[in-house]
């Protein structure tokens, strides 16, 4: 059974009319006295999941709150992908400590599916586990791979988990793309979902309990003020990159259909100033690739010639030429759409040197990557998934907040 929690929520005194609007569920929590989680009992012994977007809305962390809220215990903090502080990108990361209140800190993520699921005899010490992280908004962001695990995790060890709510980054009302299959043990897809799903973590906490048969004692903190169809700049909330390369709300807009051709062999930004908003390979001809994708007249986006050189990632210290992408309409940007219509686009101009196959590993779905390599039209492709976008919304339906 799932608990849906709220109150009324104001931001701190004095705060301008330009600061946070929305509440996000640390600042719920906070204002009604951590009582969600103290359930009456003098003392409560808890574990914390979060990293660097676990703020409340004066900035201060979420580790910070509750280890100097009464009555609460922070006896251990786990850290997903990229570490509590949100600027590792490998999966060597082991267990730490945090410097500012001496809280162990174990890792949550690592190479191998162990290393990425919870001690259980950690779980077994602790009252109840929350859970504050800003997601992406895509189901193969591993945060949402460590949502469905932690609450696994937590129901084996029969305690209570607490979700503090935060804002979908590219709205809440937008379900686009195919579903990415759940692969078990591959950390790209917890559940089959749309790549852009428009939930929250917290909804999410609700479909994955329900759906997956987890039957975890789940309370989800909901936000103030948050509607559905709120970009993340319209929240009044700092942004704070979820991960090293996604730094703007504009490389978060590209990211569900840039990262469909990651795993191929081209670049997307990564080492460079912008990841996810430009795209290239040594092999690619950027003027010839620029004006076939603006001759397909893809609403909401633009393509100009661009050349880099990326510090790390695929062609590391290599030159590459490829294509700037420019936002005009994120509203009108069918960002996962988009990503099939890159696929299509390299592998129509460079079918020797572009692998398509590895299209799968990021989006998980054979059906889709076979149609490309037949050379479907890509608009054919997305009415295609039409269908499976409906029965999904339909079954969202009973989980949603906001």
């Amino acid at each position: 059974m799932t608990a849906i929690l709220c109150a009324l929520w104001a931001p701190a005194q004095g705060q301008s009319a330009t600061g946070s609007k929305v509440g996000a569920g640390i600042d719920v929590l906070e204002s009604r006295h951590f009582d969600l989680l103290l359930h009456g009992r003098p003392t409560v012994r808890i574990g914390l999941l979060t990293n660097q977007t676990g703020v409340d809305s004066q900035g201060r962390r979420t580790i910070d709150v509750l280890a100097h809220a009464r009555g609460v215990a922070l006896v251990a903090i786990f850290s997903p992908e990229h570490g509590v502080a949100g600027t590792l990108d490998t999966t060597e990361i082991g267990n730490t400590r945090d410097a500012a209140t001496g809280v162990p800190v174990f890792s949550v993520y690592g190479a191998t599916t162990a290393q990425r699921r919870p001690s259980l005899d950690v779980l077994k010490q602790l009252d109840a586990v929350v859970i504050d992280l800003q997601d992406a908004g895509v189901p193969f962001f591993s945060y949402e791979v460590t949502l469905g695990y932690l609450l696994e995790a937590a129901s084996q060890a029969a305690i209570e988990v607490l979700v503090l709510d935060r804002p979908n980054p590219i709205t809440g009302s937008m379900v686009e793309g195919p579903l990415v299959a759940h692969k078990p043990n591959s950390f790209k897809g917890y559940f089959p979902l749309p790549v852009r799903h428009g939930m929250t973590l917290g909804e999410l906490a609700r479909l994955f309990n329900a759906e997956r048969d987890i039957h975890a004692r789940l309370t989800v903190v909901a936000m103030q003020g948050w509607k559905r169809g709120d970009w993340y700049d319209s929240t009044g909330l700092a942004w704070i990159n979820p991960s090293p390369n996604l730094r703007s709300l504009n490389e978060a807009t590209l990211y569900p259909g840039v990262a469909l051709v990651e795993a191929t062999d081209v670049s997307v930004g990564r080492g460079t100033d912008t990841p996810f908003e430009v795209l290239g390979a040594p092999w690619i001809d950027a003027n010839q690739l620029a004006d076939y994708l603006n001759h397909r007249q893809i609403a909401g986006v633009r393509f100009t010639p661009a050349r880099f050189t990326p510090a790390s990632g695929p062609y590391s210290g290599e030159p590459c030429a490829g294509v700037h992408f420019t936002v005009t309409d994120r509203n009108q940007l069918d960002s996962p759409a988009l990503g099939i219509e890159l696929a299509a686009a390299l592998h129509q101009l460079y079918p020797k040197e572009f692998k398509i196959e590895r299209v799968n590993d990021i989006l998980g779905n054979q059906s889709i990557v076979d149609a490309l390599a037949r050379g479907e039209d890509p608009r054919g492709i997305a009415r295609g998934w039409r269908k499976e976008l409906e029965a999904f919304e339909r079954m969202r339906r009973k989980y949603l907040l906001y």
